[in-house]
């Protein structure tokens, strides 16, 4: 039987590497594989095919929304009236809003999207006879393996 696990690349790998072999698993049958890490840039604007659940119009709409009132409330005094002035309120609020979320996207959250979350860094493949699977999944579990899957 084969047990799979992925890690971070912490102690707690360690830890369960060496607990795995004093409960009697041999270190042919331990087998430890780290992953690359992505290094293609993001993509800041969304497809149909791929999302990564980020807006960047949400502030432009609360501006656009904002900036039309405050245009049509002011449009009555001014010549075009208020229709035109709201509409003028609108486009402003939604650019400004769009760029404020764009450059908060490109150069704030840059930086932190790389920390943000956990990531498998590594892949722990283990064999061992069916009796051990309780047993070494157990290990796996209690040293924050972040997802387990046994095989037969």
């Amino acid at each position: 039987m084969q047990l799979f696990s992925t890690f971070e690349t912490t102690g707690f790998l360690e830890m369960a590497i060496s607990t795995l072999e004093k409960k009697g698993i041999h270190k042919d049958s331990i087998f430890a594989v780290p992953l690359d890490n992505r290094a293609e840039e993001r993509k800041i604007l969304d497809n149909i095919h791929r999302s990564d659940g980020t807006s960047l119009i949400d502030i432009g709409m609360g501006l656009a929304t904002a900036f039309s009132v405050i245009g049509a409330s002011i449009g009555f005094k001014l010549a075009w009236g208020p229709i035109y002035w709201g509409l003028i309120g609108a486009f402003v609020g939604f650019v400004l809003g769009f760029a404020i979320r764009l450059f908060m996207e490109l150069v704030i959250k840059k930086k932190k999207k790389v920390l943000k979350g956990k990531h498998s860094e590594v892949i722990l493949i283990v064999d061992c006879e069916e009796a051990q699977a309780e047993l070494v999944e157990d290990v796996l579990w209690r040293h924050y393996a972040l997802g387990v899957a046994k095989v037969r």
